[in-house]
């Protein structure tokens, strides 16, 4: 007979755990935000959007029976991020998990981006991920215990066919890498730190009616023959949140639908 001490269901079991979730007003982060919710977190939704998209998140965590806040704050001040953390913890318990979604996409040929266009993303992108990870890692260093997953880009990876996003491409390698150097720091002081990918992905930013011939040939360049839905994004962010990815860290998740095969 088989012996194990092996639940395996209770692998992705997030009761008792608490969250917090960066650009979760909208797009990955909100869904990912209740997912969380869902496999038993409380979650704070940290947000710098004012239109309504983190309230809706944070409702429809409440009406899935978990504790949930808002935290509009901006990922590019240090003392906001520090400050969200301290206010998870005192309000929601220990930070044991972390998803950093927040960011934007925008294209310019490379000969023509302004300054301007170029510092904003990179600031938003790649610094704001930067300075989440250190206030996110401060508490879950001090308990010796957490997991943080960076919202990254297959754009990270490859160059996408017929976009000219040189700076934002150049974002998410430094999100996975900065990543990965992350997790060998904090290895061996029980906090885990890993990416997720996705490739094209039905967001909000990606459906909108001007974008209609680009989503097409979204879809005509990925093997699986269609762009993500944002709920395809979850189940990688549950694996990497609990007990399912324990052996995890420094781990690029891609969730591209086969197209970095090509």
């Amino acid at each position: 007979m088989l012996e194990t001490t092996l639940d395996a269901p209770r692998l992705f079991d997030l009761s008792g755990r608490v969250a917090l979730v960066t650009g979760a007003g909208s797009g990955i982060g909100q869904r990912v935000a209740l997912g969380l919710a869902q496999c038993g977190a409380d979650v704070a939704c940290l947000d710098r959007r004012d239109d309504g998209g983190t309230a809706a998140t944070v409702e429809a965590i409440r009406a899935a029976g978990r504790k949930a806040i808002a935290i509009a704050a901006d990922v590019t001040q240090r003392a906001a991020l520090e400050e969200a953390v301290a206010r998870t913890e005192h309000e929601l318990g220990a930070l044991a998990i972390a998803v950093n979604a927040a960011g934007i996409a925008n294209a310019n040929p490379a000969e023509t981006m302004s300054e301007d266009q170029y510092q904003t993303l990179m600031d938003i992108n790649l610094k704001g991920v930067f300075f989440s990870c250190q206030a996110e890692a401060g508490a879950m260093l001090r308990h010796g215990r957490g997991s943080i997953i960076n919202i990254a880009s297959m754009s990270g990876v490859i160059v996408n066919r017929g976009l000219s996003q040189v700076h934002y491409n150049a974002s998410k390698a430094g999100v996975i890498h900065m990543s990965k150097s992350m997790a060998m720091e904090w290895v061996g002081r029980g906090v885990r730190v890993n990416s997720i990918s996705p490739g094209y992905t039905a967001t909000p930013m990606n459906t909108r009616p001007e974008m209609v011939h680009q989503t097409k040939a979204f879809e005509e360049q990925t093997p699986m023959g269609r762009m993500a839905s944002v709920d395809e994004m979850v189940g990688p962010a549950i694996f990497l949140a609990s007990d399912a990815s324990s052996y995890c860290t420094g781990v690029d998740l891609l969730v591209d639908g086969g197209f970095c095969c090509w």
